[in-house]
This record gives structure tokens, C-alpha cells and sequence, in this order.
């Protein structure tokens, strides 16, 4: 890669677009891992600083990803949350990889948590839970479809938080002291169903990835249940591996 000092445009934007031209033509395919930074930046002769700043560039373009402590990928084209890996929301895992991250509110009532709910959060008969339903859009449309049910007796006053704004998790965290320690999420492929079809813009019967979660707090205490359709179109979900 050429990088000139004396060229009008700035070092950290030349070294943008050529990686931009490598991931475009293939050279750097999807999954491909980068040089680590110390290595990256010494062998193009700029400072890490500057090497950041064009990673940045293509991090908000949705061309890379970054992971902590396992280094700088290309992405596949579409967007990658890494949800099947560590206990990061939805929300989260957008956000970390610089996308604009719109929240809509469908709903956010008190109901009385239906029996296989009650269950799985190993509620007592007739505990009120928060059923909130979002939906999660990118600039491209609809990603993600939302079905969250909390235990409102461990949150009181929660059917009143502006979910628009603030994550499920930072309010359970941070507002209510339930700290967010462990969950199981369960994956499988399903036909959209008609409400779910509607809210991401597809047709009835589209292959959905559909995610099952329960949500548990470091004493052991289930306190969310979720059900998640994605927009398979839109969403990819990645999991790094070691062995």
C-alpha cells in the first residue's frame, strides 16, 4: 500500500481507502483478521493514532469490526453482532460496532406474566411483569423484533422508563442494582409469522433467525425473559472461536 505525506488528502484517509479497496475487491475476504495495530502501524510507517482513526472510518462504514481482545475483522457484508458469544443485548452489540442504532417503543405495559413466563423466571402465581415490545432499525430498515418480559416485582416503577432511550440491561444494572451476570439464549430458524412480518417489513413466512433468552442476575435470579426475531437478511450472527 502507497501512503503519501505529501498528498492533499489526510494519511489516516489514504489508509482508509485502501483498505476499503481491499475488502471491496476481495483481497481482504469476510472474517479476515488484520495485523494486529502495533504491527499494522509500523509497517505502514504512521503512528497508532493515525492507524485508529482510519480503522474508525471503516468501522462506522460497516466494513470492519473490532473485538475486544481478539483484534480487528471484515465484516460480512451485513451486520454481525456478536450476541452468540458474550451477554451483550441486541442493543449492544449494534451499538459496539458503531451502527446508528434507532429504538422503537411498540408497547410497555404491566401484564400478569403468562404461565410458561412465570416459570422460566421461577415467578410466584400472579407476579406482574413489564411486557415491552421494540423494534430495532438500522439505516437500511428493520433488524430486529422484540418481545422482552421482566419480573416488575424486582423493578418497581419500570413500566414508566423511556426504553426509546435507555437499554434493558443498563436500567436492570443501574437503576434497579440487578446486576446482569449469566443467560441462556437458544437459536433457530422460523417462518416470520404475521405480527413479526409486519414489524420488519417482510412477508409472511420469510425465514427469520428466532432467539429464545433467559436473562439471570449474579445471585442466580432470573429476572428477563425475551423472545427476538432477526432480520436474517439484514443480520448475521457471528461467534468467535478458540479451541
Amino acid at each position: 500500500m502507497r501512503i503519501s505525506r505529501d498528498a492533499p488528502e489526510p494519511l489516516h484517509a489514504q489508509i482508509a481507502a485502501s483498505f476499503r479497496e481491499n475488502i471491496v475487491n476481495g483481497r481482504w475476504p469476510a472474517h479476515y483478521k488484520l495485523p494486529p495495530e502495533p504491527a499494522l502501524a509500523e509497517q505502514l510507517g504512521v503512528s497508532r493514532g493515525t492507524l485508529r482513526k482510519a480503522l474508525a472510518v471503516l468501522i462506522e462504514e460497516g466494513l470492519l469490526v473490532q473485538t475486544r481482545g481478539r483484534g480487528t475483522f471484515v465484516t460480512a457484508g451485513v451486520l454481525e453482532p456478536q450476541i452468540a458469544q458474550r451477554l451483550h443485548s441486541l442493543s449492544e452489540g449494534f451499538r459496539a460496532q458503531g451502527y446508528a442504532l434507532e429504538v422503537q417503543v411498540v408497547s410497555a405495559r404491566l401484564e400478569g406474566l403468562q404461565m410458561t413466563v412465570q416459570a422460566l423466571l421461577g415467578a410466584p402465581p400472579g407476579t406482574p411483569g413489564l411486557r415491552l415490545v421494540r423494534v430495532f432499525r438500522g439505516p437500511q430498515g428493520p433488524l430486529a423484533y422484540l418481545v422482552n418480559w421482566v419480573r416488575a416485582d424486582l423493578c418497581p416503577g419500570i413500566e414508566g422508563v423511556d426504553f426509546e432511550r435507555n437499554s434493558l440491561f443498563d436500567v436492570l444494572e443501574k437503576s434497579y442494582r440487578l446486576p446482569v451476570a449469566e443467560g441462556r439464549r437458544t437459536f433457530s430458524a422460523e417462518p416470520a409469522r404475521e405480527d413479526v412480518a409486519e414489524a420488519l417489513e417482510i412477508a409472511t413466512g420469510t425465514p427469520v433467525l428466532y432467539l429464545e433468552q433467559v436473562t439471570y442476575t449474579r445471585d442466580g435470579q432470573a429476572v428477563e425473559y425475551s423472545d427476538v426475531w432477526i432480520n436474517s437478511t439484514a443480520v448475521k450472527v457471528t461467534s468467535l472461536l478458540t479451541r
